[in-house]
């Protein structure tokens, strides 16, 4: 460890009782055992421990050791891809995006639970997911009463400090001192009668909780001291088809206002992360839309050029997910937008009972949605697992407006993305408002299960698919039932496909 690291840390560590904690990364993984459950800051690739997994993964190699490893989200090479490249994972929770951590998972290397990411923090004081033995937590500062202030997520770090046996800090020094007021840390009370209250977000832009997450000074053993940057996220620019998804959900959110349902403000918006995303705020930039709020679980390049542009005037989430160029000016991005941005740990930005109150029109995307509403998210033909349902559970269910968004094809136009049965329900159509792809869009709402059939084939499905899913249903609808299905071709078009590399059911590529 550098002296100039050291150094650099001196001012950061400003709770005198921590000031002799400073170990070696090396030293504090040796204290990892093996089946040890670790609970580990990180979210979308912002706020997770840099050098701490490196040690880790080669201490595990070195003898054998697997971890159970609990984060907020998605974490990157540095962390989930360092530890899965050396077999060190044995239970991974609640979402992943690493694709070498995907590969063990779907081969059986890994266990995965795949969780909605506002249910991890009550399992955790339930006690069915077991005892944290250490967390790990990426910090910008150590306030003077001993307050770990977060970097670029809150996630479940929280929860993980308030639960776990020990904690790890992995202090940033050089992330931005402008971090400092930016979180608002509130951990709600255990579930029952007389115990919790309720979760006070009445105006998404007012503090509720602390500055840092405060923690027992007799739990954290050691700090270790890291000077990297977070990962950036891809620059997720649209193509034509995201741009006529984007183009179709505004036009959507339009209609909503000349008919009366929404005011020119809308309502707290949640987005996904991708290039519709991106668009749609991109978008935004240029509609009628004004004074918007943002409620959502990480803010994305786009936030920084709405605000400046007068259209968003406060963003609230959990994490950011931030493009090369925007990582780059972080430390100049956050002094010019403190107090019009704040992060919240995960259960609260997530919480259906927040979510509910607020009103949230929530959009996320799909891998395939089927005919009657349903949504797959996760599981590519029905079995093998992408990243994860993430948040887009607890926005779909308690969301004012619930949005899925997907292009009509993919695989050059051999897949419908549109089919009579999806292969896996994450999201059942009972949660689901709108379906939107480039194609137009299908608002399921007032609608029985045979009028959302029609709406989606007319307005959401890719036109050489068309005539064959109005086929389907006009033979089911002869079969009868509230929600019409033949049974025996339900997943025949993903079966035709596996066979002959297409989805049209008169056509064979292989």
């Amino acid at each position: 460890m550098s002296s100039n690291l050291k150094e650099q840390a001196v001012g950061k560590i400003r709770f005198k009782d921590f000031q002799d904690k400073i170990v070696s990364a090396d030293e504090a993984a040796s204290w990892i055992e093996n089946d040890m459950t670790l609970g580990m800051s990180g979210f979308t690739l912002f706020g997770e421990p840099k050098v701490f997994p490196s040690a880790l993964a080669k201490h595990a190699s070195a003898n054998n050791i697997k971890v159970n490893v609990y984060t907020g989200a998605s974490m990157g090479p540095d962390a989930d891809g360092v530890l899965a490249e050396h077999k060190a994972i044995n239970l991974r929770l609640p979402y992943q995006g690493n694709p070498t951590l995907r590969k063990e998972i779907n081969t059986g290397e890994a266990k995965y639970i795949d969780q909605h990411l506002s249910h991890t923090a009550e399992q955790l004081r339930q006690g069915v997911l077991g005892e944290i033995d250490y967390a790990i937590i990426e910090a910008a500062a150590i306030t003077e009463d001993g307050q770990i202030i977060p970097t670029g997520s809150v996630g479940n770090s929280p929860i993980f400090v308030e639960k776990a046996k020990h904690v790890i800090i992995e202090l940033n020094v050089s992330t931005p001192a402008a971090y400092e007021g930016m979180h608002d840390v509130y951990i709600p009370k255990d579930q029952g009668e007389n115990l919790r209250e309720a979760i006070p977000v009445f105006d998404i832009s007012k503090r509720i909780g602390s500055i840092g997450i405060k923690v027992d000074p007799a739990k954290v053993r050691g700090i270790v001291l890291s000077d990297r940057p977070d990962t950036p996220s891809p620059l997720f620019e649209a193509n034509a088809e995201t741009q006529q998804i984007a183009d179709n959900l505004l036009a959507f959110l339009e209609k909503e206002v000349d008919e009366g349902r929404l005011t020119e403000s809308l309502a707290p918006l949640q987005s996904g992360v991708g290039s519709v995303a991106n668009a749609v705020l991109s978008g935004m930039a240029k509609s009628k839309f004004k004074d918007i709020t943002v409620a959502s679980e990480v803010l994305q390049d786009g936030i920084f050029d709405l605000i400046d542009a007068g259209v968003v005037k406060f963003a609230a989430a959990t994490a950011f997910s931030l493009s090369a160029k925007r990582v780059a000016t972080l430390a100049e991005d956050l002094e010019r937008y403190k107090g019009k941005v704040i992060f919240r740990p995960q259960e609260i930005t997530n919480h259906p009972e927040v979510i509910r109150r607020v009103g949230v029109i929530s959009f996320n995307t799909a891998l395939e949605a089927d005919i009657y509403g349903n949504i797959n998210s996760t599981h590519v033909n029905g079995t093998h697992m992408m990243n994860g349902i993430g948040g887009s559970g607890d926005f779909a269910r308690n969301a004012r407006i619930t949005i899925f968004v997907t292009t009509s094809t993919a695989k050059n136009g051999d897949i419908s993305a549109i089919v009579p049965f999806v292969t896996h329900v994450d999201h059942a159509n009972h949660d689901v408002d709108v379906i939107i792809t480039e194609q137009g869009f299908a608002d399921l709402r007032g609608k029985s299960p045979r009028e959302i059939a029609q709406e989606v084939i007319n307005n959401c499905v890719h036109p050489k698919f068309k005539e064959q899913a109005r086929d389907y249903v006009k033979r089911a609808n002869e079969k009868g039932g509230q929600t019409p299905h033949i049974l025996a071709e339900a997943f025949s078009w993903h079966d035709h496909y596996a066979k002959h590399g297409t989805m049209l059911l008169n056509e064979k590529k292989k």
